[in-house]
């Protein structure tokens, strides 16, 4: 890639991949940071950003043609200061300048090349440019000469521009106020069941033509209606699940699946291999076999995990983002094999697994700028193997990676993302769950244990990235979501003790995230905390890609904790941003998947707590009210309330927590009651102090109602804004001939720091 023979520039002391990749490039590269805006106001030049990731291949054209060139890399030093990103390191970074890109040309993707005016404004933006004009396309030089020249001449017409296409990213985040708002009811529903339906590929599986992507929200929704009696749902999955198990986009040999199919038919992949697709890809066949009982399904989930445990997770327990496309150069070199190989390695064996596997002396694997056949080929199935072949295809498999391990390994992009590492914990605690491995459980706990000693910072913020032993960046709100969501999935998965440590944490983080991403009063959330970025824009993240939308993934982890004891303050906040976003889900439901599968989450919530539901979606519909709180489980009503609910640091308040029991019923004193609170870290809350029980037929009960008070303390430098505070009470109901299994109801209150 880079000639080691160049000078370092100021890259090579940061630790994302991506960048290191640039290091050495003839470009005077800043990283993302106040330090380059100030330059480019001291010197009067605008800001070339160039954005991607380190398995990005058409990003690692880009440098070989433009950035390393000494005469390209001449002119951006003499006219532009320029900055490097790393999308994964940076994603509120990237989503405010892909919204620029978008705005400008009508799509995206990466390398994404922006050019920013010393107060972060984009006046231009596109992707990837060769580096000279070629075929009635402008070249990277041509670009850079006439936007010099612009900045020199017309410097109010740049910032003209900067202004519009600013507001219309503004715009595009008040999507959800154009669009109005639907009922939450089961009718909205119907709007992506029958987008699916029509979109759905019903010869090769998906939702599209090429490129053809994983499609992991519609997966999961398609399994979880099928669960819930629609067989067309089910068959759509497993038709799609049963296309990429047999294809080229499927290793094989090594196990795991490539980013995305070039074509329909999920043949030819693009080598690199994310984290966030194999772990949700994990998910979705495990899901799958524990309901089709297919070998396919188990066995393909099995080799995911094998996997990810195997080659993407490193050795403190959290796991690796991505391997590269290119391998010595060139695109799905190390992956694909030609006819010879196959004999010299399988001898007797050959002829039969190049029959199974479509192995051709021509080679299926063509150029692409020509579509001539390279003699290389992509192992592939045409039918799932009868079992007698399975068994035999087996250690022909694994011969044939062995051999293959030999080769020179794609790049690995070795820093550890919190929330991809959150989907891959959640991954293997379903598959753990659906396959009965326990291995699998084992592994997704060393995860979250990694996340919990090594991703979170002194004041108990989730950190983005790690890698070795460095992290410096703060969560955003897709980390926060995923985690919340994947300590779920862990509780889910365990039982006892294990299951209620679980709970706890997940309410822990829900609160945290709560704190730093959203604000009472208003229903949505944001995809970086406060302040944490000055941007020009503010991110939503209202939509599905490659990794569910940040927002309604925070509202299915609200409505997952809710959902275990009844929590109101919890189920009013996913209904009131589920209201928020209600007619966006209708007009586009291929792209809001994972808010229909919160809206599920608010269907069973309804059906389980109507009284809770109909009071959260009541106060949702009129605007927030807070305190006091409610939530009845029969025969216990619980309220929660905070006098004051807003206190100036170093201030102390009370909360509140009154319990009714209904007539004929008391309640078990002793480990069957107990009373747990939470709220942020900057917050102290003294354990209560339960009343006096009184002794029945040989128990000790409570049986009228209680009133306690929890004192609460914010910290002389807590940061101003809202705290989110949680009240659970665990408790066992007792009539006058049996007793309930025990219970809980959990309410959350927010408390309002002053400076």
């Amino acid at each position: 890639m880079t000639s080691p023979s160049s000078s370092p520039n100021r890259l090579a002391s940061e630790t994302s991949p991506y960048l290191l990749q640039h290091s050495r490039n003839p470009v005077d590269w800043f990283p993302w940071g106040q330090e380059a805006f100030d330059r480019a106001r001291s010197l009067d030049r605008p800001v070339f950003l160039s954005i991607g990731y380190s398995s990005c291949h058409w990003c690692h054209v880009m440098e070989r043609e433009s950035f390393e060139n000494p005469s390209i890399a001449a002119f951006l030093n003499a006219h532009f200061v320029s900055i490097k990103v790393d999308r994964e390191e940076r994603p509120d970074v990237d989503d405010v300048y892909m919204a620029a890109v978008q705005a400008i040309s009508g799509r995206g993707g990466w390398p994404l090349s922006a050019f920013l005016l010393p107060d972060k404004r984009p006046f231009f933006a596109g992707t990837y440019f060769p580096p000279e004009d070629q075929g009635g396309r402008l070249g990277f030089r041509s670009l850079l000469a006439r936007l010099a020249a612009a900045w020199r001449e017309d410097r109010r017409g740049l910032e003209e521009t900067a202004d519009r296409i600013v507001e219309e990213i503004e715009t595009a985040n008040r999507l959800p106020e154009r669009v109005g708002q639907k009922p939450l009811e089961p009718s909205l529903s119907d709007f992506l069941s029958q987008s699916l339906k029509r979109a759905f590929d019903a010869r090769h599986g998906g939702f599209s033509g090429a490129p053809k992507f994983p499609p992991h929200q519609a997966l999961e929704w398609l399994l979880r209606r099928g669960t819930d009696g629609d067989p067309t749902s089910l068959s759509m999955a497993f038709a799609t699940l049963d296309a990429m198990a047999l294809g080229g986009i499927h290793d094989h040999v090594g196990g795991g699946f490539h980013r995305y199919s070039t074509d329909p038919y999920w043949l030819v992949p693009h080598f690199e291999k994310m984290l966030y697709d194999n772990a949700q890809l994990l998910a979705s066949f495990s899901r799958a076999a524990s309901r089709s009982r297919s070998s396919l399904h188990r066995r393909t989930a099995v080799a995911i995990a094998d996997y990810l445990l195997s080659e993407m997770r490193g050795e403190e327990g959290g796991f690796f983002s991505a391997t590269d496309a290119d391998s010595e150069g060139q695109e799905g070199k190390y992956f694909v094999f030609t006819a010879d190989e196959i004999q010299e390695e399988l001898g007797d064996d050959a002829a039969f697994f190049c029959s199974l596997y479509q192995i051709r002396p021509e080679g299926n694997y063509r150029e692409e700028s020509t579509g001539h056949p390279t003699g290389q080929n992509i192992l592939h199935l045409a039918v799932e193997p009868e079992s007698d072949a399975e068994r035999r295809a087996a250690p022909l498999r694994r011969r044939l990676k062995e051999r293959r391990d030999r080769r020179v390994p794609p790049g690995l992009d070795d820093k550890r993302i919190a929330g991809w590492n959150a989907l891959t914990i959640s991954g293997l605690a379903v598959a753990a769950s659906s396959l009965a491995e326990p291995r699998f459980l084992t592994a997704a706990r060393d995860s979250a244990r990694f996340v919990l000693e090594r991703m979170v910072d002194s004041d108990g913020g989730l950190l983005r990235t790690w890698k070795k032993g460095s992290a410096p960046i703060p969560a955003f709100l897709e980390d926060y979501a995923y985690w919340v969501l994947a300590l779920c999935d862990l509780a889910g998965a365990t039982d006892g003790e294990e299951r209620q440590s679980f709970r706890s944490e997940a309410r822990t983080w829900v609160l945290r995230l709560l704190e730093r991403f959203s604000t009472p009063g208003s229903p949505g959330f944001f995809f970086a905390e406060a302040g944490s970025s000055g941007l020009p824009a503010t991110g939503r993240d209202y939509f599905d890609k490659a990794t569910p939308s940040g927002a309604a993934a925070a509202v299915r982890a609200l409505l997952r904790i809710a959902l275990w004891d009844g929590d109101a303050g919890l189920a009013q906040r996913a209904h009131l941003a589920l209201s928020e976003v209600s007619g966006l889900m209708a007009k586009v439901p291929h792209g809001t998947e994972s808010w229909h599968l919160a809206l599920l989450d608010w269907f069973e919530f309804r059906r389980l707590y109507p009284e809770a539901a109909a009071r959260a979606s009541q106060e949702s519909s009129v605007g927030v009210r807070y305190e006091p709180q409610h939530a009845r489980l029969a025969p216990v009503s619980l309220e929660v309330f905070l006098r004051p609910s807003s206190v100036r640091r170093g201030e102390r308040s009370e909360l509140g927590i009154k319990i009714q029991i209904d007539d004929g019923f008391t309640l078990e004193a002793g480990d069957a009651f107990q009373i747990e609170a939470w709220a942020g870290s900057d917050i102290t809350i003294e354990g209560p102090v339960l009343p006096q029980s009184e002794e029945r037929a040989g128990k000790r009960v409570y049986a009228q109602a209680l009133e306690l008070a929890l004192p609460l303390l914010a910290a002389p430098r807590a940061a101003p804004g809202a705290r989110a505070v949680s009240a659970l009470v665990r408790f066992r109901a007792c009539g006058e001939d049996r007793c309930e299994p025990e219970r809980a109801l959990a309410v959350t209150v927010p408390l309002e720091v002053r400076p």
